[in-house]
């Protein structure tokens, strides 16, 4: 699997990442270190105890990584979560729909892992 192969298979934009990166070996040196960042199981803790502050925080990083990535579709869904709570910004969603949200992101992330891990394997 190429790396192009892998962007497709995840959902990912592989030009924005490379007009973050500029670089082909740069985003196979990223891209390969998102299973391990934390981001994922850091925003899944967060989500468990429903903690303002550690919500923000854990979305922030992970729409960060993810916008970097050029993992559109998880930067944008964590981005929603970051908005959300976000300090000074009104809560809009209900705590089940907080849930709801999250447990897409953790769907979308553990499918990146895994096409990141078969992208690995070659």
């Amino acid at each position: 699997m190429t790396i192009q192969e892998l962007y497709a298979k995840i959902g990912g934009n592989y030009d924005q990442a490379v007009r973050i990166m500029k670089s082909e070996r740069l985003i196979d040196k990223y891209v390969r270190k998102l299973k391990s960042s934390g981001v994922g199981e850091k925003l899944a803790e967060a989500g468990e105890s429903m903690d303002a502050g550690k919500l923000f925080e854990s979305a922030h990083a992970m729409k960060g990584v993810c916008s970097n990535l050029g993992l559109d579709g998880l930067a944008g869904a964590a981005d929603e979560i970051t908005e959300e709570f976000r300090p000074g910004n009104p809560r809009k969603l209900s705590d089940e729909a907080v849930k709801e949200k999250l447990r897409d992101i953790d769907e979308r992330y553990r499918a990146a892992v895994e096409g990141i891990r078969q992208y690995e394997e070659g």
